[in-house]
């Protein structure tokens, strides 16, 4: 890897032959220093006013509560679904893989729509879907089982549609250590709309006597959120708090974007990283009320749930948890970034590592004092889930402040793509398949039943691990990659700047009289 001296020397050496390609026809992944007067007062590139600002994030917050209340409601009610469809632990899995694995198909077209179209128009429309087959989903009856899971596939491709893009209209409005805040306020519901999931639905479910009405809440009040979204809730022009709005970046070819984002080692690592965090919190997330409702069982402390209602009271606890450690981890996370930005210039990655590190062996005293102790292992989930949400607010920052504005949704959409593939989308599933066929070995006893979903929640711990290890290799690029994203972004042109960013845009200037230039990676990009 280059010093920053080397990359910065070359950028000006380099920087002067750019030039020379450059003409008056109109190039994809160009930045256009002047805008005409259309443009200038069209409602896509009017200036929004701080307060609208502000406005539009409590919005975008309250939809993104919403998603993940929904996304763990049924979570919360597991015990009592198992009960009525008289499923298994793999089946129950399902319920999850089926919403990631549609979210996770859809995320990188929202992601290409996202960059180039109305983005307010693609979130209104996918939070209608949201709010359609949420509903659906709560009429399902028992010997439809397979309309439940369907209906749970479309939810995701609703959710998509908002999560891919909802960040990248945060990007548009603040920058610097203000954007840093924005986004730890946004980031901050993915554990708190988690924890009420479990919450709520365990509460409505208990007073009304029917989980089905635990699914039907999240989309009566997503029709405030529709109607917030539609009303309150601009389409900011892409890369405006990035260039202060003195240059318009042009969308360049999406398999350019795909190239450019493969190229960024920044990226690509956390990316892995975030895969990784997913895979974790997926499957606790989905297993850990069940978990402790058979550990309690094998102590005798309550009876097995035979009929419905089934008691939720894990589900309500583990609820509260999250909320609580969820706020807290991303308070102080973000507290920990902006301190420590200023003097390490890769505190980033390194919070998020140091984060993956220390939950890991948190989780695995938690998994295995179950058995002695629930106390004990809710004291070890919540020390785990706090050092785990020192994570959200950040790397959703590293991908803001690598990436280019033109490729932001691009690259929320694949970073969403993978981490679902090979984390979430899978983990609830292959857990509840490991446990599965370990209780053939002595299926007659609820303790086996216990143990043998213990002994597959203990991968998560090591996939924890391997997670921290790829947020350190974040590290050793994140400076490089930074200072060549806001080359671009503000008309120097960065592409000579640093190969790993793979960046292919340029100014738009007059060139001078003078000889083409040699080849090389960044001039091949042109």
């Amino acid at each position: 890897m280059e010093t920053g001296g080397a990359a910065m020397s070359r950028q000006d050496d380099e920087k002067l032959r750019l030039s020379l390609r450059a003409s008056s026809a109109r190039r994809y992944g160009s930045i256009r220093e002047s805008q005409i007067e259309e443009e200038t007062t069209s409602p896509e590139t009017a200036v929004i006013s701080p307060a609208r600002s502000y406005i539009v994030i409590a919005v975008l917050c309250y939809v993104n509560l919403l998603n993940y209340m929904d996304r763990y409601t049924i979570a919360g009610v597991l015990l009592n679904i198992q009960d009525y469809f008289r499923i298994k632990d793999s089946t129950s899995g399902l319920l999850q893989t089926v919403f990631n694995c549609s979210f996770m198909l859809l995320a990188p077209v929202f992601g290409y729509f996202g960059d180039r179209y109305n983005r307010k128009l693609i979130m209104v429309g996918g939070l209608c879907g949201w709010i359609v087959t949420t509903m659906g989903s709560s009429f399902v009856t028992q010997s439809y089982f397979w309309v439940l899971i369907l209906m749970r596939a479309l939810v995701g491709i609703g959710e998509a549609s908002y999560t891919t893009i909802a960040p990248t209209i945060i990007g548009d409005l603040f920058s610097g250590n203000q954007r840093t805040i924005m986004i730890s306020f946004f980031y901050i519901f993915i554990p708190v709309g988690s924890g009420l999931g479990y919450v709520i639905g365990s509460t409505v479910a208990s007073a009304t006597g029917d989980w089905r009405w635990a699914l039907r809440l999240n989309p009566i009040l997503g029709l405030v959120g529709l109607t917030l979204l539609i009303f309150l809730t601009p389409n900011p022009p892409r890369g405006a708090s990035d260039t202060q709005g003195g240059t318009q970046m042009e969308n360049t070819s999406y398999l350019e974007d795909v190239k450019y984002l493969l190229k960024n080692r920044s990226f690509v690592w956390s990316s892995l990283g975030v895969t990784a965090m997913a895979f974790v919190t997926g499957a606790l997330a989905f297993w850990t009320p069940v978990f402790l409702s058979r550990a309690q069982v094998t102590q005798g402390i309550k009876l097995p749930c035979s009929k419905e209602p089934c008691d939720t009271s894990d589900s309500y606890i583990f609820g509260g948890v999250t909320v609580v450690t969820g706020i807290l981890g991303v308070v102080i996370g973000t507290l920990i970034a902006r301190r420590l930005r200023d003097r390490v210039a890769n505190a980033d990655p390194l919070i998020c590592a140091a984060g993956m590190l220390c939950s890991a062996p948190c989780f695995f005293l938690a998994i295995v004092l179950a058995y002695k102790s629930i106390p004990a292992t809710y004291v070890f989930i919540a020390i785990g889930e706090t050092l785990l949400s020192l994570n959200w607010p950040i790397f959703a920052d590293i991908l803001l402040y690598v990436v280019i504005p033109t490729r932001r949704a691009t690259a929320e959409a694949l970073q969403i793509m993978v981490c679902h593939l090979l984390g979430d989308a899978g983990s609830p599933y292959l857990l509840g398949a490991i446990s599965d066929a370990l209780s053939k070995y002595n299926p007659d006893t609820y303790a086996w039943s216990f143990r043998s979903l213990e002994y597959s929640v203990l991968l998560c711990p090591f996939v924890g691990v391997l997670g921290g290890l790829f947020f350190l290799m974040t590290a050793l690029y994140i400076e490089e990659d930074r200072k060549a994203a806001q080359l671009l972004a503000t008309g120097n042109n960065g592409p000579a700047a640093n190969p790993s960013a793979g960046g292919n845009a340029m100014t738009r200037t007059e060139p001078p009289a003078t000889g083409p230039l040699p080849r090389g990676p960044a001039n091949d990009a042109l």
